[in-house]
């Protein structure tokens, strides 16, 4: 009898330190998070809220940058920057509009309509309440915020 109860209060200790450890991962990766990027696209500012991954990193190290992006299928803008980054590929299944994405390991992505995809990205951050960016070609900067 005495067996059991102690197997019962290890199992309940190595439980309880399991949620502790998932829930400090979880808050390291919401204070990683906090660090957003100010985005001018055509002379209006959103807030870029990014990933926590090392290509973010890497992205944050490129900063400041002003690109000229083409559209692509009616649904992004893109362009191919000079630098290749690390990535962290997966196939998101769906995309939502704010996404931005990077193709391969130097192809910057935003997305201005949702949809399904079969296409492998990795994944820098999202852009809230994007506005509709069907008109051709934009101008684009992307800056640490102050």
């Amino acid at each position: 009898m005495m067996k059991k109860i102690i197997l019962i209060v290890i199992c309940c200790l190595l439980f309880f330190i399991g949620c502790t450890n998932n829930t400090s991962n979880d808050t390291k990766r919401s204070e990683a998070n906090v660090y957003n990027i100010k985005v001018t696209i055509n002379s209006k500012t959103y807030e870029l809220k990014l990933e926590n991954n090392n290509t973010v990193e890497e992205f944050i190290e490129l900063l400041p940058q002003a690109f000229t992006m083409n559209d692509l299928n009616g649904n992004e803008k893109y362009v191919y920057m000079d630098k290749t980054l690390i990535t962290n590929v997966y196939s998101p299944k769906y995309i939502e509009k704010g996404d931005v994405m990077l193709y391969g390991n130097n192809c910057l992505v935003i997305f201005y309509k949702s949809f399904d995809t079969s296409y492998s990205y990795t994944k820098i951050g999202h852009i809230d309440n994007l506005e509709n960016l069907e008109d051709g070609r934009i101008n684009v900067k992307f800056e640490k915020n102050a």
